[in-house]
């Protein structure tokens, strides 16, 4: 399918999805709020990708929320009997968390590599991969506090798990700019390039490498990474050996083995497309 806020290719078993907006800083205009999570959907349906990359073209990542969406509202967000105004905008919000929740939803794993500005949204998407890596000159900001308003798609809730929680704090605070190697020292990204052509070369060899594991053992270790971290770590364990229970068997294992008997690399099943509900497919 064909895009007018990114690009998307699946190749060798990764996604790319290239925000190509660079004129408006790849601001995220009213309709990447409706692509985005269908193209996500789309990926996570048909199990043809096992890892998906999300980076940008031009100067900056992304310079968040388009103004557009400030300065052309939806009327219906200010007119109105004030319990049912204040009920459409907390569901408004949620619709919109919903896109970046499914960074976490879905099946594979997401790595985010960011270039340049990662202002506002942004910074909530980039917080819902599983792994962040930036260029040199890249810098992250909770730019919303600047704007007079309180950062509500992830941010404030994702990001104390990804650095100190003071550090998280003070940026919220602040609408200061985090640099990329104060992003690297606290462990917000992994790794700092000193070109984005760097950065996505390397990027794309660690989805390789992730693409040519068991997308069911991987799968599985991203849901339990995710788990552990709402959960205690008895629930955890738990859940853990529940999962194992059902999902545990030999067959990626024998391939694996088979695999380095004879010098291969394995070739593991994908995982079962989604398909409908009682739709026999």
């Amino acid at each position: 399918m064909s895009y007018q806020t990114f690009s998307l290719q699946v190749d060798q078993q990764i996604a790319h999805l290239q925000l190509n907006r660079p004129d408006a800083c790849n601001a995220m205009n009213k309709a990447f709020w409706q692509e985005f999570p269908e193209a996500l959907r789309a990926l996570d349906t048909e199990a043809e990708a096992r890892v998906l990359v999300i980076s940008s073209q031009g100067k900056h990542f992304s310079a968040g929320m388009d103004l557009e969406i400030f300065t052309q509202p939806d009327p219906q967000m200010f007119n109105g009997e004030a319990g049912r105004r204040a009920e459409a905008v907390r569901r408004l919000v949620m619709q919109l968390q919903t896109c970046f929740n499914l960074l976490e939803e879905i099946r594979m794993p997401v790595i985010s590599a960011v270039q340049g500005g990662c202002i506002g949204g942004a910074l909530d998407l980039v917080c819902a991969t599983d792994m962040r890596y930036c260029t040199a000159e890249a810098y992250f900001t909770v730019k919303e506090t600047e704007l007079g308003m309180t950062a509500d798609l992830g941010t404030l809730q994702r990001l104390p798990q990804l650095i100190p929680s003071g550090l998280a704090r003070e940026l919220a605070y602040t609408a200061r700019k985090m640099s990329a190697d104060e992003a690297l020292k606290a462990g917000l990204v992994n790794r700092v390039y000193p070109t984005q052509e760097a950065m996505l070369d390397d990027v794309m060899d660690i989805a390789a490498q992730i693409a040519a594991q068991s997308p069911l053992a991987v799968t599985g270790s991203k849901q339990m990474i995710n788990y552990a971290r709402d959960h205690s770590v008895q629930d955890s364990l738990s859940y853990m050996a529940t999962w194992q229970a059902g999902m545990f068997q030999p067959e990626d294992m024998m391939q694996t083995f088979s695999a380095k008997m004879s010098g291969k690399a394995p070739e593991y099943k994908p995982l079962r497309k989604i398909a409908a509900p009682f739709s026999g497919k």
